[in-house]
């Protein structure tokens, strides 16, 4: 469905690409590189254990003021950037200044790698030295953790070629699968017309009514992937190789290790939360099987999971999904209803589907406006509101973080954390509608569409997790072919799907889009949504409980998951993650959900 929907303005920023006022700050983003890298050589670099306890707390605070000063110019620079990538893969000129701009950025990686090495040296001597100055103390959490990660750290020298070697290596993999994808199209036969559809609006046509029409589709798009899977199985094996190679040489157990203490949890709470994510999945398996039932099948198949039930026939165009959003948001908090009313009015949004634009939908914040940035793929779907909403809440994350005036080390969040308030944001809409609808189609719509997204996050994430640890474990011995993946994938996907569905038709090349796979920094991406989905649910029975006193302390939360662990954070909420009951506890409501879906 070809729905009109804006672009978003960055003009406030930069001008353009080409323009003075970004090319001067590139070489104001150089000439603070050059400060700092003097700043260490002359300063950091020749401190010892001679040195006071004073003067390493001026060292440090000083050294943390810099950092959050490239931090945000260059988290500025990089957003402004990515804009135009994302957006347009064809453009050569965005694509040229990334390249420049990343090669610059391996300067601010080295030195990031040198404080973090010259911070773990301090050993015990760094708490004394961080009481000793209002910076480093203000910033005592991270110097902390820094510490005790850089213990996984290869030499000096190693983590220099790694930054560097990394641009020509699992960052271009993860271009290429970018712009392969990006750029791939199909002609597809929609409502009498054949239309030249990119690959986000074909997937897009998963919730289409039309039984027919999905399958069509289901069938195009495995085509499309068909003619692309080697250079794609490609870039998967250069992306898991680096991984690999680097998690050893740092002395990491193994990838998971890094994942985990990058999102600020431990093994236990991890397989607690996973524990009760395989719990649930006979509750999964009802809701699909019930699903099945409503569109007068046995099984559903892939192309019917995202089959749209009970009212059906609306169409929103984006002033109505606006107005939706805006509404329910006012409800929760007037500030959160400003802050998305300033995003829709100020063109913060770029929600037009197509042809070069990357699929999916993500939120990226502007440091030196201190304002977000939204990508979405919208087309009129309710699943589509809900998706501007739980990115609109992560631009209400970024707000409270703004608003309390936390630096970028301050903001350094674990996803696990950054997903709370795009949750949160998600339920605000659906139980608003839920609780005020009278119309039994329009209730099983809505709830549908939630447990729809739960199922995602909970069931297919789960598939996801499986996926990726074994292509993990796999690529230690050699590389592994499209038809590997596919396997991989669809054993994935039997695990935790069951009976709930049709396993002749499951969907093998799920690997090939996410862009979250080609990331070789970031291995095990998934398990932080289903964290965040259900810390969220927690959350907001917790809201429902206490009302609107409950919003002071969640902006307090939001502007502070960069300063805590996540289970220090969660006990201000009286919430133990550390347990399969909270979990278990969250995924109930879910569970009374699918109930009340199975009684419609």
């Amino acid at each position: 469905m070809t729905i009109s929907a804006p672009r978003w303005d960055l003009t406030n920023v930069y001008p353009s690409l080409e323009s003075p006022k970004f090319k001067n700050a590139i070489k104001e983003y150089q000439s603070l590189l050059d400060k700092l890298e003097k700043f260490y050589k002359t300063k950091l670099s020749k401190a010892d254990k001679k040195t006071s306890v004073k003067e390493l707390g001026e060292l440090l605070g000083k050294s943390v003021d810099q950092f959050n000063e490239l931090a945000s110019l260059s988290g500025t620079i990089g957003a402004y950037i990515y804009s135009f990538v994302t957006t347009d893969s064809r453009d050569k000129t965005a694509a040229r200044i990334l390249s420049e701009f990343e090669q610059i950025e391996v300067r601010q990686s080295n030195l990031n790698t040198k404080f973090r090495a010259w911070i773990g040296s301090l050993g015990d001597k760094l708490d004394k030295a961080i009481e000793a100055n209002p910076s480093a103390k203000a910033h005592a959490f991270t110097l902390k953790e820094t510490r005790d990660q850089a213990k996984y750290m290869m030499s000096e020298a190693e983590e220099v070629l790694a930054a560097e070697m990394n641009l020509s290596g699992g960052r271009a993999f993860g271009k290429l699968q970018g712009t392969v994808t990006s750029q791939l199209t199909v002609d597809f036969e929609l409502d009498g017309k054949i239309e030249k559809m990119p690959m986000p609006a074909l997937i897009n046509l998963k919730s289409h009514p039309d039984e027919s029409v999905r399958h069509r589709a289901y069938d195009a798009e495995n085509q499309a992937w068909e003619s692309i899977k080697e250079t794609l199985a490609a870039c998967m094996n250069g992306v898991k190789g680096q991984t690999n190679t680097l998690y050893k040489k740092r002395r990491r157990k193994d990838a998971l290790h890094s994942a985990i203490d990058s999102a600020r949890i431990d093994r236990k709470t991890l397989d607690a939360m996973l524990g009760a994510m395989k719990d649930s999945f006979p509750m999964f398996r009802k809701y699909f099987k019930a699903k099945a039932k409503k569109i007068g099948k046995e099984q559903l198949a892939w192309w019917d999971v995202f089959a749209p039930l009970g009212r059906t026939d609306k169409v929103y165009s984006f002033d109505e999904a606006r107005d939706f959003v805006l509404e329910y948001f006012g409800k929760f908090s007037p500030d959160l209803r400003n802050m998305a009313e300033t995003a829709f009015k100020n063109n913060w949004i770029d929600a037009e589907q197509r042809e070069g634009k990357r699929g999916g939908a993500f939120c990226m914040g502007i440091p030196a406006v201190k304002e977000s940035r939204i990508l979405a793929n919208f087309d009129g779907s309710f699943d589509q509101i809900s998706t501007l909403a739980h990115e609109l809440g992560h631009a209400f994350h970024n707000y409270c973080a703004f608003e309390a005036d936390k630096t970028e080390l301050q903001q350094d969040t674990p996803m696990t954390l950054a997903e709370t308030a795009s949750i949160m944001c998600e339920t605000i809409i659906t139980e608003a509608v839920l609780s005020t609808t009278k119309d039994p189609q329009e209730e099983l719509a809505v709830l549908e569409a939630q447990i729809q997204g739960a199922a995602q996050v909970i069931v297919d994430i789960y598939s996801r997790f499986l996926f990726e640890k074994e292509v993990l474990e796999r690529r230690e011995e050699s590389e592994l072919s499209s038809d590997d993946l596919n396997d991989i994938m669809e054993r994935a996907q039997k695990a935790t799907y069951g009976d709930g569905l049709d396993e002749r038709y499951l969907q093998k090349f799920m690997w090939t889009w996410k862009p979250h796979y080609y990331s070789a920094g970031f291995p095990f991406y998934n398990f932080p949504y289903a964290f965040g989905l259900l810390f969220g649910t927690g959350l907001y029975a917790i809201y429902q409980q206490r009302g609107d006193e409950f919003v002071k302390d969640y902006k307090h939360l939001l502007a502070s998951t960069g300063e805590n662990t996540a289970a220090k954070l969660a006990k201000r909420f009286g919430i133990d993650i550390t347990t399969k009951k909270f979990w278990a506890d969250s995924l109930a409501i879910i569970g009374k959900r699918i109930d009340r879906f199975c009684e419609l």
